[in-house]
C-alpha cells in the first residue's frame, strides 16, 4: 500500500479515533446528492441531528419529500422497521439559515461543480462553526488545494466524494491533501467504515480515482459514435460492467457532468477534450430490458479494444502516478461504478500480450493518452481481496469483500494462505488474526463457486470439499497462533474458517450459522466434525445448528467455551485479539483431537424444519449420519473425509439439486424429500 495513502493502517477501524462519531452532521445543498447523504447518515446514525441547509426553499422542500420518500419506501419493503423510521425521520432541520449548523460536529459542502460556489460555501461555513469542525466538500472532480485554498483552518478540511445513490452505494473517495492533518484523515475513514461504506483514499488530483475511470471511460465511448451506435456501444460494454455509459449517462443526466470534469482534466492535455457531441444530446437511445443487437464482430472488437484502452489507460495513469493503490482501484470500480470485475483482474484474464497490444493500439488512436509505465507484473502484485495490517508483531488479515458481506472464494483462500506462508519462518511475527471488514460480517459464507458443475457427481464433489480445504488443513498445522476475530456474523464456510484458528472472540453483536442445509447442502469441509472434537459439550446445539440452520449468539458461545472473549467495539476486539495471539506465541497451541470423542447422540427429526422452511429430509439423514460416524472416527483425519464424504453423497440428492437451482434462481427452494 501506498504510505502517503495509508501511512500506518489500511484496515480504516484499526486506527483510534480522535473523537467519536458525530452527534450533529450538516449538508449543504439540498440538491440531488445533499439529500442522498443525510439520509445515508440518518439511516446508519439515527440519533443525530441533521440539518440540511438551501438557499432554496423549494430545494429544501423537494429534500424532505426525498427522504420521507426513503423512509416510507424502506418500512413498505421491511427493510427498515417502524421504530427505527420514526428515529431516521425525526431530528431533521431543513433551513435556509446557515446558524443552525454552529454546533455541528461534521458539515459536507454538497453544492453544484462550480469552484466560486463551493469557495464562497466554505467562507460562510467557517464563519458559523466550531474551531474543531470538520468540513468537507463532495466533488467529484474539483481538487482539495482549490475548493479550501482560502480556508481560515484548512487542516481540517478534506474533500469526501460519495457516489449515486449516496445512501446505497457503498464507495466514498478521501483526499488526503498536503494541508490537511492526517488525524482528519484517520477519523474521516473510520467514521465512513463504521457506518457501512467503504472509504478510498486518494491523493489531491483532478479526478481522483474512480471519477477519472469514469469520466473517461463516457467520454470516450461517445467519441465511438462515429463509427457506432449509442445501443451497440452499451451492449458490448455490458461484458465488463451491468449497465452501458449511455444508460448510466441518462440515469445521472451525466452528459454536462463529462464535459465539465473532462474540460477540467485538458489542464493534463488536449486529449481529454470532451466529445463535442455531449453538448448537443439531453438524453441518449439506449438499449430496452432484455433487447440484444446483431452487431458485426468486428465493429464489437473496435467498441471493446476503445472501452478496455480507455479503462487501461486511465488505471494506469491512476497506479503510475500514486493517486490511489491498486487494491483500492480495482474494488472501486466493481462496488462504486458497478465494473463486474476490476480493471487489473480483466488485465490478468486477457494476459500480458493481450493487453499491450490492446494499449498500445488505444494510445495509437488516442494520442497522449496514458498507458503502462511498469513491467506488466508490477500491475498485478497486489492482494485483491484482503487487507494486511501489523500491530506489535501480529499481522491482521483482513476480509475486505464488502460487496458480497466478505464471503470466502478460492481467490480469498489462496491470498490468506499466501500471508501465512510468507511469515511463518519470520521470527518477528508472533501469529495471525484474521478478521472481517466492517462492523457487520467476519464471513458470510462461501461462494457457490463450481459447486453447480459438480452437481450429480460424487467423486468430483468429494475432491472438490477436499481441495477447498487446503487453507484450514494448513491452519491445523500451523506452528504459529491464529485467531479468528469475529466482528459480526459468520456463516457457513466463513464459520468453518474461524472454528479452525485457535482461539476465537467476537463483538457482542456477532451470531454464527450453518445455512447450507437450507440450500440441500452440507458444510462439508469441518463442520461436520471441528465443532464436536472441540466443544463436545454444545453437541445439542451444534445439532440443531447444523440439521436445521438455528442460530448461535456470541453469548451461547462465550458460555460454551467456543470463543475465549467479548468486545464491544471493532478495535477493542482486534486488541483482544492481538493479546491472544501474544498469549500463545510460543506456547504449545490448541489442537483438535486426534481421537474419537463422546456426543449426546442426534435425535431424529422426522419432518425438519428450518425456521418456516421444509427441509430435505433426505439431506438432514445424510448430514445425522455423517456427525455420528465423524465424532466415532480414531483420527481427526479420518473424520474429515466423512465430511467430505457427506458433501459427495448430497451433491447427488433431488435436495441439492433443488436447493442449489433455487439459489441461483432467486426463490425460495421446495423440497420434495
Amino acid at each position: 500500500m501506498n504510505p502517503d495513502l495509508y501511512p500506518k493502517y489500511v484496515n480504516p477501524l484499526l486506527n483510534k479515533p480522535d473523537r467519536p462519531l458525530p452527534e450533529e452532521v450538516a449538508v449543504i445543498g439540498a440538491g440531488t446528492i445533499g439529500p442522498d447523504i443525510g439520509y445515508y447518515l440518518k439511516s446508519a446514525l439515527p440519533g443525530i441531528r441533521l440539518v440540511l441547509v438551501d438557499i432554496d426553499q423549494k430545494q429544501l422542500e423537494g429534500a424532505e419529500k426525498t427522504i420521507q420518500g426513503y423512509i416510507k419506501k424502506a418500512v413498505d419493503k421491511k427493510k427498515m422497521k417502524p421504530d427505527l423510521a420514526e428515529s431516521v425521520g425525526a431530528n431533521i432541520i431543513y433551513t435556509t439559515d446557515y446558524s443552525e449548523i454552529k454546533n455541528a460536529d461534521l458539515v459536507i459542502e454538497a453544492a453544484t461543480e462550480n469552484l466560486g460556489i463551493k469557495k464562497k460555501i466554505v467562507e460562510q461555513i467557517e464563519a458559523q462553526v466550531q474551531k474543531d469542525t470538520i468540513i468537507t466538500s463532495n466533488t467529484s472532480s474539483i481538487p482539495a488545494a482549490r475548493i479550501f485554498a482560502d480556508a481560515r483552518v484548512p487542516a481540517r478540511t478534506s474533500i469526501t466524494h460519495f457516489f449515486a445513490p449516496a445512501w446505497r452505494n457503498p464507495a466514498v473517495e478521501v483526499v488526503a491533501w498536503e494541508k490537511s492533518d492526517r488525524a482528519i484523515i484517520d477519523y474521516l475513514t473510520w467514521m465512513f467504515c463504521s457506518t457501512g461504506k467503504v472509504p478510498i483514499v486518494t491523493l489531491d488530483r483532478i479526478c481522483f480515482v474512480l471519477d477519472r475511470i469514469f469520466d473517461n471511460w463516457c467520454n470516450d465511448a461517445a467519441l465511438l459514435l462515429d463509427q457506432a451506435t449509442a445501443p451497440e456501444v452499451d451492449q458490448v460494454a455490458q461484458e465488463f460492467v451491468f449497465a452501458g455509459p449511455f444508460f448510466v449517462l441518462n440515469l445521472a443526466r451525466g452528459n454536462p457532468i463529462i464535459v465539465e470534469t473532462n474540460t477540467l482534466q485538458m489542464e493534463e492535455g488536449e486529449h481529454y477534450l470532451p466529445a463535442n457531441i455531449l453538448r448537443s444530446v439531453d438524453s441518449w437511445v439506449t438499449l430496452k430490458p432484455g433487447e440484444k443487437l446483431e452487431i458485426d464482430p468486428d465493429k464489437t472488437e473496435l467498441i471493446r479494444n476503445r472501452l478496455l484502452g480507455v479503462l487501461f489507460s486511465q488505471s494506469f495513469d491512476i497506479i503510475n502516478r500514486g493517486i490511489g493503490t491498486l487494491e483500492d482501484l480495482n474494488l472501486g470500480c466493481q462496488i462504486a461504478l458497478g465494473f463486474r470485475k476490476g480493471p487489473f483482474d480483466i488485465i490478468r484474464d486477457l494476459g500480458e500480450a493481450k493487453t499491450k497490444s490492446i494499449i498500445s493500439g488505444f494510445q495509437k488512436d488516442r494520442p497522449g493518452m496514458p498507458g503502462m509505465e511498469d513491467d506488466y507484473n508490477s500491475y498485478q502484485a497486489f492482494k485483491r481481496n484482503i487487507l494486511v495490517d501489523e500491530i506489535d508483531g501480529v499481522k491482521i488479515i483482513t476480509i475486505r469483500r464488502p460487496q458480497v458481506m466478505n464471503a470466502l472464494s478460492d481467490e480469498v483462500n489462496m491470498e490468506i494462505l499466501e500471508v501465512l506462508k510468507e511469515n511463518e519462518s519470520d521470527p518477528d511475527v508472533k501469529g495471525y488474526v484474521i478478521t472481517g471488514y466492517g462492523n457487520n460480517a467476519f464471513c458470510a459464507g462461501a461462494d457457490i463457486g463450481k459447486f453447480p458443475q459438480m452437481l450429480g457427481d460424487s467423486e468430483a464433489s468429494i475432491q472438490y470439499a477436499r481441495d477447498c480445504s487446503v487453507l484450514l488443513r494448513h491452519l491445523d498445522q500451523l506452528d504459529k497462533p491464529v485467531v479468528a476475530a469475529l466482528n459480526g456474523l459468520a456463516l457457513g464456510g466463513g464459520f468453518e474458517l474461524a472454528l479452525r484458528c485457535h482461539k476465537l472472540v467476537a463483538s457482542e453483536q456477532a451470531w454464527f450459522q450453518f445455512p447450507e442445509v437450507t440450500l440441500g447442502i452440507v458444510p462439508g469441509i469441518g463442520g461436520l466434525v471441528v465443532p464436536y472434537r472441540r466443544w463436545p459439550n454444545g453437541a445439542a446445539l451444534f445439532h440443531d445448528m447444523i440439521r436445521q440452520g438455528t442460530r448461535m449468539s456470541a453469548k451461547e458461545a462465550l458460555d460454551l467455551g467456543i470463543i475465549s472473549g467479548l468486545a464491544g467495539n471493532y478495535l477493542d476486539l482486534i486488541e483482544m485479539a492481538v493479546g491472544e495471539v501474544k498469549e500463545m506465541a510460543g506456547k504449545p497451541l490448541p489442537g483438535i483431537p486426534d481421537q474419537p470423542v463422546q456426543i449426546e447422540a442426534p435425535k431424529p427429526l422426522e419432518a425438519p424444519q428450518a425456521g418456516k422452511l421444509a427441509l430435505s429430509k433426505e439431506v438432514v439423514d445424510i448430514i445425522t449420519r455423517a456427525i455420528e460416524e465423524g465424532a466415532a472416527k480414531p483420527s481427526f483425519e479420518e473424520a474429515l473425509e466423512v465430511g467430505y464424504r457427506a458433501f459427495g453423497e448430497v451433491a447427488c440428492t433431488e435436495g441439492a439439486k433443488e436447493g442449489i437451482s433455487s439459489f441461483m434462481e432467486k426463490r425460495p427452494p421446495e423440497f420434495k424429500k
